[in-house]
């Protein structure tokens, strides 16, 4: 669902938001746009269980636990940090996920960034015998052509298509999929120039920059001024963002327009990628910190 922002922009600027965040109450967003195809392969392919790989608070883990149960697999999730094996009563995500059927097994940070080795993966076949494995924020060949589909032929008209980047499998479909007089507009949540790389791994156009500005100190990491930024956008609009993706990229889009850098009369498309549910384990860390929380809708 498009959705108008009402606020006035300098240079008759006009901002829409897509509402993939509505696509589905708990596999919302470009999550389930990525595991469309990937389980539709896991069904192919006779695999009744499905092994993936995530941090504390990842929407990933939590879109394939219930995606994973609402379709009949059984699901592993590999996590990051070991030291989470008592605290899952404690983070709303792994709550979740575990509530959902997800099996989890932790791992060291050390061991953690194995995930992609031949050894290590064997290692994880011999234990759980024979699994569907979707990588680590879902991006594959599979995901991207799910992600093809998040823009419809209304979206045509439309001068500039934003979105934030985490592995570069949502910008690998949005690009795929934009007509040649489009510009696409990500803004990568992580630090570092790896990301380019990897987007062309799978994007078949070169109408689209990277803006690594509005990462705001890295994958996770928010501010004050960012969460003012969330809030007051969320009481303006009454569309709220999450802090780890949308939230930095919207924040980034309206930046630039006030630095002028669109031309007059732009048309600007948001992709709203989801992961709101998020937003409770981030409430709980910005506590610890005395630091105002984000407001929800609830």
């Amino acid at each position: 669902m498009n959705q108008s922002i009402p606020i006035h922009f300098p240079n008759d600027i006009s901002l829409t938001i897509k509402r993939e965040d509505l696509i589905h109450p708990f596999v919302s967003g470009n999550k389930f746009r990525k595991l469309k195809y990937n389980l539709l392969q896991a069904k192919v392919e006779k695999k009744e269980t499905v092994l993936t790989f995530g941090g504390a608070f990842s929407n990933h883990i939590a879109a394939v636990a219930y995606a994973g149960k609402e379709q009949g697999f059984k699901t592993i999730g590999i996590i990051r940090g070991d030291e989470l094996f008592e605290k899952i009563e404690e983070n709303p995500t792994l709550r979740f996920a575990q509530e959902n059927g997800m099996q989890f097994e932790f791992v060291s940070r050390e061991d953690y960034r194995l995930k992609s080795e031949i050894s290590f993966l064997g290692k994880l076949k011999n234990k759980y015998g024979d699994f569907y494995l979707v990588p680590e924020g879902g991006t594959n060949e599979l995901a991207v052509k799910g992600c093809e589909e998040i823009l419809t032929t209304e979206d045509i008209t439309f001068d500039y298509v934003c979105c934030a980047v985490g592995t570069g499998g949502t910008i690998s479909g949005l690009i795929n999929s934009t007509s040649s007089n489009q510009k696409i507009l990500g803004f990568p949540v992580l630090k570092g120039d790896f990301l380019t790389d990897e987007i062309r791994i799978f994007a078949k156009k070169d109408n689209w920059n990277l803006v690594s500005d509005y990462h705001f100190g890295g994958y996770g990491k928010i501010n004050l001024e960012l969460i003012e930024f969330i809030n007051s956008f969320l009481e303006e609009t009454k569309v709220p963002l999450d802090p780890i993706y949308t939230g930095k990229m919207v924040f980034g889009v309206i930046d630039l327009i006030h630095k002028n850098y669109f031309p007059a009369h732009s048309k600007i498309l948001l992709i709203h990628t989801g992961g709101l549910q998020g937003i409770e384990g981030m409430n709980i860390k910005l506590k610890q910190k005395k630091l105002p929380i984000l407001k929800t809708n609830d």
